[in-house]
């Protein structure tokens, strides 16, 4: 059981954290190595795709993963248990031919069940659907001091909303069991409205009847075209076809090309213009399309490498989400990065529902708003200091898994104090050996 020195990076590519890295691990032996409390603490790693550092423990040991993948189906009960290392990927692979789907979909199949549970991930059905604590129904757990819990929704709560969301931070999550949805059909049908200004995306968002809606809004546009932006309302088919799906509902990870490594200077405030109008101008007013699974939620999974293509420096991700009636603040932080000259492209934009209940948990009531960006733009960190400000004097926040540079003074403004958070962690990790290089940034070990 030898360690490999290795430099991480998160998925931004403008953090690195050289760590000792080792897995996965037989049950046994992953408690046997928790229990000898490695020098520099240790964390477990899913994918790698947070964006920043929250995956990183620089000088400590990581996990990578801590266990391997595994699946066991009830397609009766309609649960999963899974390995905390299995990716989104497989457990669709696993699902989608009994009928039955993960009822919270990120952007990305890639991220594993372990780090979509320390960062409480969301879907576009956030607003109908909650996040993913909603349909968890337990944890398992190895505390510090070596002692495996198996934390259920109903039973432990304090447990479960501060591991639910808490950034891999409470110990190291193995397995989880998940309550899942039933589908006829591994195909979506989807509506997409072009719409003209902020106003109209929110309007079409807000009262939106279908289980998902997200718009892509154009974030270089200004004057009365600000925020414009197409907005996607999607629900599952109801009735399956069997001509589109002759041997039932199956799912397929996209597959496609590397991205470009474009050239310093390419990706610039002229280009992101001229990309966003063409993108806008020849989508269609209004049209319906039917999709695969793959397509509708996993775009971006069909680039490989992708997250080089906003240049060598690597980029940033800036989420964040403010009360319903905040929604001025989305107007504002276009405007702000448009005045920058920070040249993301598209950026996107939801509608929250109830929160989770979770200390550290992202999603509120309210709008979420994100936008990547080239990381090597001049004053860029000032104007989303600026921004951290704003939107926390809103009474929002920004959402962790995509951060790699906020500050602890607005990461409490943001969320608190944390005492019940901090008091849970202490029982679970009584040894203070779970730590991260985002933890450390941030005050929370």
């Amino acid at each position: 059981m030898t360690s490999t020195d290795r430099l991480l990076q998160g998925w931004g590519r403008t953090t690195t954290g050289r760590s000792r890295v080792l897995g996965p691990l037989e049950p046994d032996a992953l408690r046997a190595l928790v229990a000898r409390r490695p020098e520099g603490g240790l964390l477990a790693r899913g994918a790698g795709r947070s964006y920043g550092d929250a995956a990183h423990n620089t000088g400590g040991l990581v996990l990578a993963p801590a266990i391997a993948p595994h699946i066991a189906v009830d397609p009766v009960a309609g649960t999963v248990r899974a390995a905390a290392s299995t990716t989104f990927a497989q457990l669709l692979a696993a699902l989608v031919p009994h009928g039955l789907l993960l009822p919270v979909l990120p952007g990305t199949s890639r991220l594993t069940l372990g780090g979509a549970i320390a960062a409480d991930v969301h879907g576009r059905n956030q607003r109908t659907d909650g996040t993913l604590a909603r349909w968890l129904d337990s944890i398992e757990l190895l505390c510090s001091d070596g002692e495996l819990l198996e934390i259920r929704a109903d039973r432990d709560g304090p447990a479960f909303d501060a591991t639910v969301g808490g950034m891999g931070l409470t110990g190291v999550i193995t397995a989880a069991t998940l309550r899942l949805v039933r589908v006829r059909s591994a195909l979506v049908e989807v509506g997409s409205h072009r719409a003209a200004d902020l106003d109209a995306v929110l309007a079409l968002l807000d009262p939106a009847p279908n289980r998902y809606a997200i718009a892509r809004v154009d974030t270089t546009a200004g004057g009365r075209a600000l925020g414009r932006g197409i907005v996607d309302l999607a629900d599952h088919r109801a009735v399956p076809d069997p001509a589109a799906e002759p041997d039932g509902p199956r799912y397929a990870p996209p597959r496609g090309p590397r991205a470009p490594r474009l050239p310093v200077g390419v990706v610039n405030p002229l280009t992101a213009r001229a990309f966003n109008g063409l993108w806008y101008h020849r989508a269609p007013r209004r049209t319906r399309t039917v999709q695969d699974l793959s397509t509708f939620f996993h775009r971006l999974d069909a680039v490989r490498d992708w997250n080089r293509s906003l240049g060598p420096a690597g980029f940033l991700q800036y989420q964040f989400v403010v009360p319903p009636a905040a929604h001025g603040v989305v107007a504002e932080v276009l405007q702000s990065l448009r005045r920058a000259g920070a040249a993301p492209f598209l950026g996107t934009l939801e509608r929250f529902g109830p929160a989770s209940g979770g200390p550290l948990s992202f999603p509120m009531p309210g709008w979420s708003l994100a936008v990547d960006m080239p990381a090597d733009r001049p004053g860029l960190g000032g104007v989303l200091d600026d921004l951290d400000q704003r939107v926390a004097e809103a009474g929002g926040r920004v959402y962790l898994a995509k951060d790699a540079r906020l500050g602890r003074t607005a990461f409490e403004a943001m969320y608190g104090s944390l005492e019940e958070w901090r008091a849970t962690r202490a029982r679970l990790d009584p040894a203070g050996l779970i730590r991260s290089d985002l933890g450390r940034r941030l005050g929370l070990c």
